[in-house]
């Protein structure tokens, strides 16, 4: 399989380290990157597009969505009736896409996040093509993570809400609890290390256990307990429900937004 990849950044360099991990050949890949220092051993980097390529199997758009209109022009003729398409250009939408890459055997939008280099990534799914085609696209997710195909592209916002952005809300949760034991009393780079270990340490225990994650914060906690008080502040009148809600609602609708920008630079 000869795979072309334009952008090398950090989504397209987690997605490179998880394929490589997971045993594809360095000499598959072929990068393009005017800014990429260097790239894993066997890998071939270029600074441009090549000009007079044969096409490739599979074109992964790995730059900022708003690079697309003049990065275009070059990628065209290397995307053939052969060529799988992903792309992993947020709000760039499945129309939009089919019109600058009409040849595209399929076309598929890809919404990972950086724990692809470890294997550990959510990946949201949407797209065009056979069977064929989707099962070549689930063969090269299963090296980066838990992939799962929508129903439809309207769901896409939402999943780069929950999937693309959720490390980051994960990430700020985790800083919360720790400076709230900091300011308890605990030093602040001890709160920090347990803080970290424990979220480690439930995420592990919650993939594992048959258990859904409400069930699980259920059994921890014994009634009247010190993990009951604390539940009963979190569960009041809803509030951490409702702070999630809104906080995904805030990242879908401007998904949904950056989509409507990318029609009409379209």
């Amino acid at each position: 399989m000869r795979i072309l990849q334009f952008g090398c950044g950090n989504m397209g360099g987690a997605m490179l380290a998880g394929w490589l991990a997971g045993g594809i050949a360095p000499e598959s890949f072929t990068v393009v990157d005017p800014y990429l220092a260097e790239a894993p051993a066997g890998v071939t980097l270029l600074r441009e597009a090549p000009a007079d390529a044969a096409p490739f199997d599979v074109v992964l758009l790995g730059f900022k969505p708003q690079q697309l209109a003049d990065s275009a022009a070059p990628i065209v003729p290397l995307v053939s009736e052969g060529t799988v398409l992903l792309s992993v250009l947020a709000g760039v939408d499945l129309e939009t896409l089919r019109r600058l890459f009409p040849a595209a055997r399929a076309i598929v939008r890809v919404m990972p996040n950086l724990a692809a280099a470890m294997g550990k990534s959510p990946i949201g799914l949407v797209g065009e093509g056979d069977a064929a085609s989707r099962a070549e696209v689930d063969g090269l997710m299963a090296p980066l993570g838990q992939a799962e195909w929508l129903t439809g592209e309207d769901r896409m916002d939402l999943v780069t809400a929950l999937a693309g952005s959720g490390p980051a809300f994960v990430y700020r949760m985790i800083d919360a609890l720790a400076s709230g034991a900091a300011e308890l009393g605990l030093p602040r780079d001890q709160a920090d290390r347990l803080a970290l270990a424990m979220v480690e340490g439930a995420a592990a225990l919650a993939a594992a256990s048959p258990n859904s994650p409400g069930e699980l914060a259920d059994r921890v906690a014994s009634p009247g307990g010190t993990t009951r008080a604390g539940l009963d502040v979190l569960d009041a009148e809803g509030r951490i429900a409702a702070l999630m809600t809104d906080t995904l609602r805030a990242a879908r609708d401007r998904s949904a937004e950056m989509t409507r920008e990318a029609r009409a630079r379209g």
